[in-house]
């Protein structure tokens, strides 16, 4: 009966020292997993972070052309404000058109992974 009951025991113990060993495997899986998602998440924020910097100056600029030619209608270079309207208008819808595309990566950053 004794060695019955220290059979028991000692198969029991190796099978839980098993299972333990297998769900560290799979806890050390998953922090891998989480710190390759947080590695990317801020990859892409980075990018976004730059894009978003590099189209409000485009679109500052393109908007502050704009400005400045329609100050200028009216007077005696009123070609040069007419041509100053139009580039400025075209790089401030530019400067603006890259500021919506820099936030696909933000959209890419708040993305799930399909398991």
């Amino acid at each position: 009966m004794n060695r019955f009951i220290l059979l028991v025991f000692l198969s029991s113990s190796v099978s839980l020292q098993a299972q333990s060993q297998e769900s560290l495997d799979s806890l050390k899986k998953d922090i891998i997993s989480l710190q390759l998602d947080i590695e990317q998440v801020q990859m892409n924020l980075g990018m976004a972070e730059m894009k978003f910097k590099r189209s409000i100056v485009v679109a500052t600029l393109g908007y502050s052309i704009t400005i400045a030619g329609g100050l200028m209608l009216g007077r005696k270079q009123d070609d040069l404000g007419k041509v100053l309207l139009v580039a400025g208008g075209a790089t401030g819808i530019t400067g603006t058109f890259l500021m919506v595309n820099a936030f696909k990566f933000l959209g890419r950053a708040s993305r799930r992974s399909k398991h």
